[in-house]
């Protein structure tokens, strides 16, 4: 599968600033996959550790050598190694905490030398005394599959080139495809295993849904392993949190209510678990803000938040939603709240490099679902399931701040005085830095 952030590590590759690389993210999102591709592609070699291997762990035995440990790297892979021409490769670089912290050896002994590392979020962020190489790391970070990159590993890269160039005159005529690629990705979701196993069973949902499975016993596991390395955690608040996800985006208001994890449960006793789940990369906790301005961040409401999955694929299989549900109704939508279509767009926002928000009114009576930003303004956006296009909370806000509003849906693009209609196919290329009129620069601006 070719990944977006491929074109990212390759500008890494060349770049004369290029620092060792850390590429992070939760567990199974494909970071192994796009370093080894990388390794391929770009250099003439590629030398690969993992470090989940006992005798990996041995060549970092030296300590703060880099140049013992290079050589010892060349001798466990048998590559010979080229400063400039080869590719070191450290995967699951938070199994050994000498490791990270050589990082900063090769960043100061050994500049020529290409190094990346690939670490899951829970690994790194749950190292107790470990010191991390601050400043001396190039960081990146990697989601699952976009609704794009699920594109063009179905073989339908005309279709994900026009939503990613915004071509909507052109895509308006591939609506219904689009539609059925979309419901796909719902039921999918984008990790690289349950789409690549879905593909070559062609279209196994059964065999896609056995992989979510798998996923979601492995990260209950995980939190076990990790959660013992930090004595204020708890392994079962943490298990009981994390399944208590999809039964907040099941409800009508999506709310997180630490109530509703288990009988008698308090803010005091869950919060820690909770900061556990978002650092492991798992879920995605999304504020309130008391205003819709800029920075939203200065006006986040801390004691109120929603939290999504990283997975619109994984919540679906934890809310055992039926294909049938999803690829041929709107049963699916319809019980659920609007929840997978939800996670979906809070999703795409975040691989876009977008922090989502939302906005209630004070009492309560209006919500708005996201507030992101675009072109230099908070940009409040609505999202609905199918073409139901009544939104009368965004309406209230655009009418009480004058900010221009959002709503998306399954109906093509079209621009009104107060509100854009962006498709649901588009939402992620549509609200990405890379396509906002505030980062476009001038021409006559371009030689100041």
């Amino acid at each position: 599968m070719r990944r977006d952030i491929m074109t990212r590590l390759e500008a890494w590759s060349h770049s004369a600033r290029r620092k060792p690389l850390v590429l992070c993210g939760a567990r199974q999102v494909g970071k192994t996959y796009a370093l080894r591709e990388l390794g391929k592609t770009a250099y003439d070699s590629c030398a690969y550790v993992n470090l989940m291997s006992e005798t990996a762990k041995a060549v970092f035995a030296p300590g703060y050598d880099a140049h013992q440990v290079l050589e010892n790297i060349g001798i466990l892979t048998g590559v010979n190694i080229v400063p400039g021409r080869t590719l070191i490769v450290i995967d699951e670089i938070q199994e050994d905490p000498r490791a990270l912290t050589l990082m900063k050896a090769f960043a100061e002994e050994l500049p020529e030398q290409h190094v990346a590392a690939a670490g899951s979020y829970l690994g790194l962020a749950y190292h107790a005394g470990t010191s991390f190489p601050v400043g001396k790391v190039d960081m990146l970070d990697m989601y699952p599959l976009t609704f794009t990159e699920f594109l063009d590993a179905c073989g339908l890269e005309t279709l994900s080139g026009m939503v990613r160039a915004l071509d909507f005159t052109r895509a308006a005529a591939f609506a219904s495809q689009l539609e059925r690629a979309l419901r796909r990705y719902y039921y999918v979701g984008g990790m690289p295993e349950a789409v690549a196993t879905f593909l070559e069973g062609n279209n196994d949902y059964r065999a896609a849904r056995r992989v979510q499975q798998s996923l979601l016993s492995d990260y209950e596991y995980d939190f076990s392993k990790h959660a013992s390395k930090a004595s204020d955690l708890d392994s079962e608040r943490v298990r009981l949190a994390f399944r208590s996800i999809p039964a907040h985006l099941g409800r009508e208001n999506h709310k997180f209510i630490f109530g509703h994890i288990a009988p008698g449960a308090r803010r005091a006793q869950y919060e820690t678990a909770i900061q556990f789940i978002v650092d492991s990369g798992l879920a995605y906790r999304v504020y309130r803000v008391d205003k819709p301005q800029l920075p939203l961040r200065d006006y986040e409401d801390l004691s109120a938040f929603k939290l999504y999955m990283h997975d619109v694929g994984l919540l679906g299989a934890a809310m055992d939603v039926d294909a049938r549900d999803v690829l041929m109704s709107n049963k699916a939508f319809e019980e659920y709240k609007g929840a997978l279509t939800e996670q979906y767009v809070c999703q795409q926002l975040v691989a876009a490099g977008r922090t989502p928000y939302y906005w209630t009114s004070g009492k309560g009576s209006a919500e708005v679902d996201f507030i992101t930003r675009r072109d230099g303004s908070p940009a409040p956006l609505e999202v609905k399931a199918e073409e139901n296009v009544h939104a009368k909370s965004l309406r209230l806000l655009c009418a009480q701040t004058g900010l221009h509003g959002y709503r998306s849906s399954m109906r093509g693009f079209r621009e009104q005085d107060w509100l854009t209609n962006v498709p649901l196919w588009a939402v992620g290329p549509y609200f990405s830095p890379d396509n906002d009129p505030a980062n476009t620069i001038p021409d006559d601006d371009i030689a100041i």
